[in-house]
C-alpha cells in the first residue's frame, strides 16, 4: 500500500534534483548575458545578432540529434506551424537586436526592467486573447507596475521604450509560442532558419565594406563569436526541462533571477547612474512583482486544495 506513495516522492524527488539546477541554469546564463555581449562590444549589434542566428543552427541540431527527436521537426516545418513560427523568429530577433544594441549603449538597467515587466504583461496577454480572468490583486499589481514605468519615463526623460520592446516582444513571442505544440528544440530550430537569409543577406552586404569581415579578429575572438550559438540555445533547453519538472509558481519566481543579475550588472559591473527616481521606478516594480508572485503562490495552493476536495474518495 505504501510503495505507490514512496514511488511518487522518489519521482517529485529527482524532479527537483534535475528541474531545479536546470531552470537556474537558464536564468543565471540570461542574466550574465550582458557581460557576453559587452566583451563583444568591438562587435556591432547587427553583425553579432547574425552570428547569434547563423551559429545556433548548427548548435539546434546538434541538441536535437542528441535527443533523436526528427519528428517533431518535420511538424514544426508544416505550414500550420511555419508560418506562425516564422512569426515569432522575427519577434525574437527583434528582442536579441534590441537587448544587444541597449546593453552596449550602455542601458543594461532599461533592459532588466523590461524583463522585470514582463510576467505582468503576460498576464495582460491572457486577459486580452485568452480571455483569463485578473483577480483584484494582479489588477493591483499591473497598475504598480504601469506608475513605476511612468516614474522611470521620467528618469530616463523619455518613454523607455528599449525596456517596452523588449518587454512587448519577448510577451508576443511568448503567446505565439504558447499557440504552437512544438517541441522548444525544433521551434528554436525553426525560428533561425527563417531568420538565417536575413543573416546571410546582411553579410553578403557587410562583406562588401571597407570594414566588412565574416569572422572576428582572430582567437579568442572567433571562438566567442561560434560561442553566441550555445550561449543562445542552452537556456532555451535547460529552460524547456524545467518547466516540464517545476511548479509554475517555482518557475514564477525563479524568472526574477535573470533581470536582478541584468540589474545588478549595470549598477555594480557597468557602473550605470542609478538614482532617485529609479530607487522609485523600480520599487514600483518589485512591489508589483511581489503582490503578483504571492497572489499567484496562494491561488495555485488554492487550487490543489480545491482539487483534492473535489477528488472522490
Amino acid at each position: 500500500m505504501s510503495a505507490a506513495p514512496t514511488s511518487r516522492r522518489m519521482s517529485t524527488s529527482s524532479s527537483l534534483r534535475l528541474g531545479f539546477p536546470a531552470a537556474l541554469g537558464a536564468y543565471v546564463i540570461w542574466g550574465s548575458l550582458p557581460l557576453y555581449i559587452r566583451a563583444m562590444s568591438h562587435v556591432g549589434a547587427v553583425e553579432l545578432l547574425a552570428h547569434r542566428i547563423i551559429w545556433s543552427i548548427p548548435t539546434a541540431i546538434l541538441l536535437i540529434a542528441v535527443a533523436a527527436n526528427w519528428r517533431d521537426i518535420r511538424a514544426a516545418f508544416k505550414w500550420e506551424n511555419l508560418k506562425w513560427l516564422a512569426l515569432s523568429g522575427i519577434l525574437i530577433g527583434v528582442n536579441w537586436l534590441i537587448y544587444i544594441w541597449a546593453v552596449n549603449q550602455g542601458r543594461t538597467m532599461e533592459a532588466s526592467l523590461g524583463y522585470y515587466i514582463n510576467p505582468l504583461v503576460n498576464v495582460l496577454f491572457g486577459m486580452l486573447i485568452f480571455s483569463e480572468r485578473l483577480r483584484p490583486a494582479q489588477w493591483v499589481a499591473v497598475v504598480i507596475a504601469a506608475i513605476g514605468v511612468g516614474v522611470m519615463a521620467v528618469a530616463f526623460g523619455h518613454i523607455p521604450w528599449v525596456a517596452l520592446g523588449l518587454c512587448f516582444s519577448f510577451a508576443f513571442y511568448s503567446v505565439i509560442r504558447k499557440k504552437v505544440a512544438i517541441d522548444s528544440r525544433a521551434g528554436f530550430l525553426v525560428e533561425v532558419v527563417v531568420l538565417a537569409p536575413l543573416a546571410l543577406a546582411w553579410f553578403a552586404w557587410f562583406l562588401q565594406q571597407p570594414e566588412g569581415r565574416l569572422m572576428g579578429e582572430g582567437g579568442w575572438d572567433n571562438l566567442l563569436l561560434v560561442l553566441a550559438g550555445p550561449i543562445t540555445a542552452t537556456p532555451l533547453i535547460l529552460f524547456g526541462l524545467a518547466a516540464k519538472r517545476l511548479k509554475l509558481s517555482t518557475i514564477g519566481m525563479m524568472q526574477y533571477i535573470g533581470p536582478t543579475l541584468q540589474f545588478l550588472i549595470a549598477t555594480l559591473v557597468f557602473r550605470e547612474a542609478f538614482g532617485w527616481t529609479h530607487a522609485i521606478a523600480f520599487g514600483c516594480i518589485w512591489a508589483a512583482l511581489a503582490i503578483f508572485t504571492t497572489d499567484s503562490v496562494l491561488g495555485e495552493a488554492k487550487a490543489r486544495r480545491l482539487a483534492r476536495t473535489a477528488r472522490p474518495a
